[in-house]
């Protein structure tokens, strides 16, 4: 999956239903408000809420410097 792919801008949280962020190069698709992590097996997003997982502190801090189209922010918070 590209960041250039139509398919991220219909792909929602299962859980939230908010959108989700691809984090490279992991091929993950991230969810920064519940620190979800869902992963993309074979080009296909595991977006079942089983297939999610949490993720820690120092995760989250790197999944949103890399995230495409994410601030570093944590959402809520100001700058």
């Amino acid at each position: 999956m590209n960041p250039d792919d139509p398919l991220l801008q219909i792909l929602a949280c299962p859980l939230d239903k908010g959108p989700l962020h691809l984090v490279p190069p992991d091929e993950a698709l991230y969810n920064p408000r519940l620190r979800r992590r869902y992963p993309i097996v074979d080009g296909i997003p595991q977006l079942l809420p089983s297939s999610g997982e949490q993720v820690t502190d120092d995760e989250h801090e790197d999944f949103l410097s890399r995230c495409t189209g994410a601030s570093p922010q944590t959402p809520g918070t100001t700058p």
